[in-house]
């Protein structure tokens, strides 16, 4: 299994390629936009991959992707990778005053739209025919060329793996995915719907994420900030289909109301030892050594990401720095 981290910035990064890291990706939120982050990436890194992981699809036009990425591809050639996510319905409709109907459909003519600017050569009309985003670009500048920049899908339920099988480069995986949530959910799915529109099943790439918090000195509160990160996650309905398939339904509903009550220890504590041990990797080295070495299915490329969830910039930093040291063994 390769490895990357969410950009930990430019001191830890340059560690971490020394490490072995083979990739960063720059998330995003109303505070931070995912791609002036790969631009600070770009300039801070010599090897590793970098790009958007993931970049809301939706709230540009494929126009703003492509030319994004053709202005960072100047410095970072054959570096870049995009990692697209929908969003919610309302952070579509709420944040962004776009349009959030039919995201699977969207999402696949947006990435068939972003490669078309992508793919354009000098003297060639930009053009796709496609239900949500018809173009037809004459771009006189002798500004284009063909770029091959791997395009995947932050995929979570089943139609937007199949869409990622279908026309992407791959999924980027969330970081509650479980070894059974790989092989009995999105493994099948990648193949299944690749092998459908006539491409090889191991086309697609399987990147994706592994929550991971390591503290020496203090491992319970390596736990208790992942159990934190997790509960987090699970008070999202769309992850509804994923505590079906592992029989946390209980556990699920004993953290939302948790959450509604704003009881941050009921949170955590819903979290059993079965749901941490089955996402995260966390206590000390040794111990996230043992859980990493016990899961049986792993993305092609994980990103170690540290909790974000009531967890400050300091101990984030210090879960990076850990998460390098359990990779560089």
């Amino acid at each position: 299994m390769q490895w990357g981290l969410p950009w930990p910035g430019a001191e830890v990064a340059a560690e971490a390629e020394k490490a072995g890291a083979s990739a960063f990706c720059a998330g995003e939120f109303a505070d931070h936009n995912a791609y002036l982050t790969t631009g600070e990436m770009v300039g801070a890194t010599e090897r590793a991959m970098v790009g958007p992981g993931i970049a809301y699809a939706f709230a540009r036009s494929p126009f703003v992707h492509a030319s994004a990425l053709r202005q960072l591809s100047r410095q970072a050639p054959g570096r870049l990778f995009l990692g697209l996510g929908s969003g919610t319905r309302r952070m579509n409709t709420d944040w962004f005053a776009v349009p959030a109907t039919e995201p699977v459909r969207r999402m696949a003519d947006l990435v068939a739209a972003v490669r078309a600017y992508l793919h354009a050569e000098n003297g060639e009309r930009v053009v796709n025919e496609g239900e949500f985003y018809p173009i037809n670009a004459a771009i006189k500048a002798p500004v284009l060329g063909r770029l091959d920049i791997p395009i995947l899908l932050g995929a979570f339920n089943r139609r937007m793996i199949r869409t990622a099988g279908q026309i992407a480069d791959g999924v980027l995986g969330h970081g509650l995915f479980t070894d059974r949530w790989w092989s009995e959910v999105v493994n099948p799915e990648l193949a299944e719907s690749a092998s459908a529109a006539g491409r090889d099943t191991t086309e697609p790439r399987r990147w994706g994420w592994l929550i991971t918090a390591i503290n020496e000195d203090d491992p319970d509160r390596a736990r208790r900030d992942a159990r934190l990160q997790i509960a987090f996650y699970l008070t999202v309905k769309t992850y509804d289909t994923f505590a079906e398939l592992h029989g946390w339904q209980k556990e699920t509903a004993e953290i939302r109301e948790a959450f509604r009550r704003g009881d941050i220890d009921a949170m955590a504590a819903a979290v059993t030892d079965e749901i941490l041990h089955a996402i995260a990797l966390c206590g000390t080295r040794a111990e996230a050594r043992d859980q990493l070495a016990a899961r049986k299915v792993l993305p092609d490329l994980a990103f170690l990401s540290t909790p974000a969830f009531m967890v400050g910039e300091r101990r984030r930093a210090a879960y990076a720095t850990e998460s390098i040291r359990l990779m560089a063994g």
